[in-house]
């Protein structure tokens, strides 16, 4: 093992990679019916009573202003077959990431349900804490779609690569 006493964001970054996370879409509506949606692998829960989840949005994102102003946001868990969704919700354009991507029918005043995800979390907006470059959302769970699925795996990230889970 190697130590440094000197904290970059490389480093700090590099040594946070070495965490394996799951891998989200969040996605909201903005105040005009605007679909908006981001990759996340910050999700994590808080409280089981409340319910309570949060995940950290960057604050120089496209997205931050509808995504942290929204009445209702989704975490969408993504599947391991769903790669090239992650892929589009980090790197297409904001306005094109929606753009033939199938949805499931929800409630009325729901955010946009990505289909073939492990789950979807519904959530209301709870708490927007600061954290340095990013805004820490915690959001109360209002609604859960999960897969009836049983032998779905999850998308992970490790190491700033993709991975999956060993048979």
């Amino acid at each position: 093992m190697t130590g440094t006493s000197t904290i970059t964001s490389a480093a700090f970054r590099y040594a946070c990679g070495r965490f394996a996370t799951g891998v989200t879409v969040v996605t909201a509506y903005d105040k005009t019916g605007q679909r908006w949606g981001l990759t996340v692998n910050s999700f994590a829960s808080v409280s089981l009573d409340p319910p309570l989840v949060l995940f950290s949005i960057d604050l120089g994102t496209n997205s931050y202003a509808a995504i942290t102003g929204a009445d209702r946001f989704a975490i969408n868990v993504l599947a391991s077959d769903q790669q090239a969704l992650s892929d589009r919700f980090s790197f297409v354009k904001d306005e094109d990431r929606f753009k033939d991507v199938p949805l499931l029918s929800g409630e009325a005043d729901e955010p946009p349900m990505l289909a073939g995800c492990l789950c979807t979390i519904i959530c209301d907006p709870e708490n927007a804490v600061p954290g340095g470059d990013h805004t820490i959302l915690i959001g109360r769970v209002r609604r859960i779609v999960m897969t009836e699925d049983k032998a779905a795996q999850p998308l992970l990230y490790y190491a700033g690569c993709y991975a999956g889970l060993m048979p």
